[in-house]
């Protein structure tokens, strides 16, 4: 079945909606974090990332798994991790099995800002979400982003 030309229309404008939603709570987000915490929205989430890595089988990431996590490439992950090794937020570590395995873990201060800048965080992801609301665009988006994950 081929889609005419007002549903391509229409899945357009959804993704530019989409699009713009993301940008919006990603740069109220960011000047969050950077006035509050000197963190980028990137540092933030690949900190909250690495925080939940365990030490049982399949606990850590390997770098491709943490890059897809924060949605950047390898190469991006890798010089972001070197970026907050080098501010004592980030440890890397081999791999005890197999020596060419790195893990990287968060160490105590980047366990402690992580902490600190979470309520910054989900002040900044409510405050978008709520201007967003407000724009007819997007208001649909903001309702599906909400019941996302909601209690059933």
């Amino acid at each position: 079945m081929t889609a005419t030309d007002s549903e391509r229309t229409a899945l357009a404008q959804g993704w530019c909606a989409l699009s713009l939603l993301h940008g919006r709570i990603e740069a109220c987000i960011e000047r969050a974090l950077q006035s509050e915490h000197g963190l980028s929205v990137r540092e933030y989430s690949l900190l909250d990332v690495l925080s939940r890595q365990h030490s049982g089988e399949g606990g850590h990431l390997q770098m491709k798994q943490v890059a897809d996590a924060v949605v950047l490439s390898q190469s991006a992950a890798t010089r972001l991790v070197t970026r907050l090794e080098d501010r004592g937020l980030l440890a890397r570590y081999l791999c005890p099995t197999d020596r060419r395995g790195i893990y990287t873990e968060v160490t105590e201060a980047g366990r402690k800002l992580l902490e600190q800048s979470r309520p910054t965080n989900e002040a900044a992801l409510h405050e978008a979400l709520d201007e967003a609301r407000r724009d007819p665009q997007v208001a649909p988006l903001v309702q599906a982003v909400q019941t996302l994950n909601a209690p059933t």
